[in-house]
């Protein structure tokens, strides 16, 4: 194909019943250099770019690329002379776009604002989508939801206008779904500000989560640092069939991988099994990647994309990625770093769960297993939707099984929520009556949002404390995370075996194999779902909920008023002293798994995302102190008396004494919230010292001036004392790959040196001079 550019020439505006149908025509351009998304400018879809680098690399390397190596390598800034070695090298990269939640947007916005910069480099948007709380209904939560966050919403619109950023309004949709539905691409490389951005990956692109600092970079125009992620092969054989669910796929890596078996690496799904899966099927999977540690994870494109792109306006993209088809595949002969094979005739629906999304069981076996353990039984909740799940196949399979119950007069033993994608979703499946049947059975429709999937949930059928158990098709179920009671059990699974498990109330209900009573008393089995991949009419768009920015906002105002609680202007942290860290606390020695729901906690601290100081107040009050299996509970070392993890935090930054905190393995799991990097550095944290970390939380860490390390020996997490003073020496010759020691100072009068060991480049390195990499884009702007 002569065509390298795709350039969308007009946007057509159809209305029709009330909403904004959008219809694009383009011409392609083969020396067009900037062209226009379906919403807005400056998004190329050039193969011919990325297919120039790859040939340069392809070349230097001499051998066979992955998938995710051709669209990593194909955005490398200097392809010529890039260092490049999958798990040791830091790569500069060009990603295409960036997308912001907006939780993670007001911080992100805020430090763009203080970049200085007039303007964002790379198409950009922000999607209101985390601060809508699950409460009545969609209609009613979103009025109540836009009166409580109108300040934020205002700042966000206006910021973006300013900046050139597109703004979906509340209501719009879950940020995921709306980068498929509209900005996803074959080959496109996106980077977003929440851990679960790899749901593109379903749409054949590579698409990163990363914190607000990240993506300042990459809006600002600087080459964005990746560590040249390692590849992971699964390899799919058979179809899916009955029960199994694309769900199922990555419940069973997560069993095999675990929650840290992916980090460092992209996971790409190939092999005869790929073409089964529906292309939102292939998302789900590569959305909840992000529970295994993963940078991202891909699908190679194939006719399942193709039909998507076509069905949801962008034809011309598709026709356009069939010219580039050998690109935008696995080389043939190309090498993993690990293989795992999954026939997905073999494959059996699964549950995950509970606190922890890799503990994987059968549904066949979940009900004894839990009698085993003594886990409650009966199902309080059952919720559907999420970024994971909420597609119209989805929807469609939950509703043909709920359809099944109510022609024989049965409905939801257990509660029922339903959380539609996007808009267009919900617009959707209520035309095509689906939303009909949901509800019919008992469902509630909530808001085009997060919801009880981040904790914007206002739960009230059981109290605090109260054992209970609820099955969720979201992707996440640590402890607390979906209502803030520790004592709920929460499972993940796909939205039909939720939507089975509702209907029977049970955990040992294995919808395969047993029998519901209906009233008049005839035993039935449910048949296996079936939904359409994609709706036979044209998708409904809905309402429309898009703000275009303006072609200059140069003379646009952002007002922060000072007194706002819940906005707050950034000040610059303070630079490197140009010594070692001598004498710091320990402000707590974390035991077990801390993930950055325990550092910076969500639900109802959503409201503070834009103001550091307010939300600080929630630092690390999930963890749980080694000293006294506390949860925060800390001894204030210089009064001797015990008080919260904040407060004591903030007594000895007012004091002048700097402290660290102690972790365990793969500390900052789970969201990309750079919120749990801020709040220790804003509260006076120096360092964090823990055996392993979690990807996205170690960069954060170093984007804010605070220096993450490892043990050299893991085991000396145990010689760290809670009443120890630690120095950290070195930092004057602090250079890549050259170990860093702590000077322990026991109460007793001893002391021990460890060596600690980092991942810092000479970037970075710069970024902890500085005292954070904002304070460098700064300093290298004059």
């Amino acid at each position: 194909m002569a065509a390298y550019c795709l350039t969308v020439a007009r946007l057509q505006v159809v209305l029709g019943r009330g909403a904004r149908r959008i219809h694009v025509s383009a011409a392609y351009r083969a020396t067009a250099s900037v062209a226009m998304s379906r919403f807005e400018p400056s998004s190329s879809v050039n193969y011919e770019k990325i297919q120039s680098n790859v040939n340069i690399v392809k070349k230097r390397l001499n051998r066979p690329l992955t998938l995710s190596e051709k669209i990593v390598y194909g955005h490398l800034a200097d392809p010529h002379t890039q260092d490049i070695d999958r798990g040791r090298t830091y790569l500069r990269l060009h990603p295409d776009r960036v997308a912001m939640q907006d939780a993670t947007a007001q911080m992100a916005m805020l430090q763009f604002i203080s970049s200085g910069l007039p303007r964002v480099a790379v198409p950009s948007t922000i999607h209101c989508d985390h601060l809508i709380e699950a409460q009545i209904g969609g209609e009613k939560d979103l009025a109540r939801a836009k009166e409580i966050n109108h300040e934020v919403y205002n700042f966000l619109s206006s910021s973006a206008a300013k900046y050139g950023v597109g703004f979906w309004k509340p209501g719009s949709g879950i940020i995921h779904q709306i980068i498929l539905e509209n900005y996803a691409y074959p080959g496109v490389m996106l980077i977003g500000t929440d851990s679960h951005t790899p749901n593109g990956g379903g749409l054949g692109a590579i698409c990163i989560g990363v914190g607000g600092a990240d993506a300042v970079d990459v809006m600002a125009g600087i080459p964005w640092e990746l560590k040249c992620p390692k590849v992971i092969g699964v390899r799919l054989t058979g179809s899916l069939s009955g029960w199994t669910s694309p769900k199922d796929v990555i419940l069973k890596v997560a069993g095999i991988l675990t929650v840290k078996g992916g980090t460092g690496a992209i996971v790409e799904y190939h092999g005869p099994g790929v073409d089964s899966i529906s292309c939102t099927g292939m998302a789900t999977i590569c959305n909840m990647g992000a529970e295994i540690g993963a940078t991202t994870s891909v699908f190679p494109y194939n006719h399942r994309m193709r039909t998507y792109l076509e069905k949801t306006g962008r034809g011309d993209i598709a026709a356009l990625a069939d010219g580039y088809a050998d690109l935008l595949v696995p080389d043939e002969g190309c090498e993993y770093d690990q293989v795992i094979e999954i026939n997905l005739d073999q494959l059996k629906p699964h549950i995950n769960g509970p606190f922890t999304p890799d503990l994987a069981h059968p549904v066949s076996d979940v009900g004894a297993t839990a009698e085993k353990n003594d886990w409650p039984l009966e199902v309080k909740v059952g919720l559907i939707g999420s970024c994971t799940n909420s597609s119209y196949e989805d929807m469609g399979r939950a509703a043909s099984v709920a359809k099944q119950a109510l022609d024989r007069g049965l409905k939801c033993k257990a509660q029922f929520t339903v959380t539609p994608g996007s808009e267009q979703i919900r617009a959707t499946i209520e035309r095509d009556g689906y939303s009909k049947i949901l509800n019919d059975v008992g469902g509630v429709v909530l808001a085009n949002a997060c919801g009880p999937c981040i904790g914007q949930w206002d739960r009230r059928d059981v109290k605090k404390g109260e054992k209970n158990t609820i099955v969720t098709s979201f992707n996440r179920n640590f402890t607390a995370r979906n209502d803030a009671n520790p004592a709920t059990h929460a499972f993940v699974t796909s939205p039909e075996i939720v939507t089975a498990l509702a209907i029977a109330g049970t955990l040992k209900f294995n919808p395969e194999t047993d029998y519901l009573t209906a009233p008049n008393g005839e035993k039935f089995k449910l048949e296996a779902p079936n939904g359409d991949e994609l709706p036979v009419k044209d998708f409904d768009p809905g309402q429309d909920t898009y703000q275009h920015p303006p072609a200059d906002g140069v003379s646009l105002k952002v007002d922060v008023n000072p007194q706002s609680n819940r906005l707050q202007l950034l000040e610059p942290f303070d630079k490197w002293s140009g010594g070692d860290l001598e004498d710091m606390t320990v402000l707590i020695k974390v035991k077990g798994k801390c993930t950055t729901d325990h550092i910076s906690a969500a639900g109802p601290w959503l409201k503070f995302r834009g103001h550091l100081d307010n939300i600080s107040n929630n630092m690390l009050i999930g963890a749980v102190n080694s000293e006294n299996d506390a949860v925060n509970k800390i001894k204030n070392h210089l009064t001797g008396e015990y008080g919260g993890v904040p407060d004591v935090a903030r007594h000895y930054k007012a004091s002048g004494l700097s402290w660290v905190v102690v972790g365990d393995d793969n500390y900052g799991e789970g969201s990309s919230r750079e919120h749990a990097a801020l709040e220790p550095r804003h509260l006076g944290g120096r360092a964090i010292i823990v055996k392993s970390f979690a990807r996205i939380h170690e960069t954060n860490l170093k984007k804010q001036g605070l220096l993450p390390l490892t043990f050299s020996n893991p085991s000396d997490y145990d010689k760290i004392r809670p009443d120890d003073k630690i120095s950290i020496r070195g930092l004057q010759s602090f250079v890549p790959g050259k170990p860093l020691q702590a000077v322990l100072k026991h109460s007793d009068g001893s002391q021990e040196t460890l060596e600690l060991n980092h991942t810092f480049n000479e970037t970075q390195i710069s970024w902890f001079k500085a005292g954070s990499a904002l304070n460098r884009m700064k300093e290298l702007q004059h």
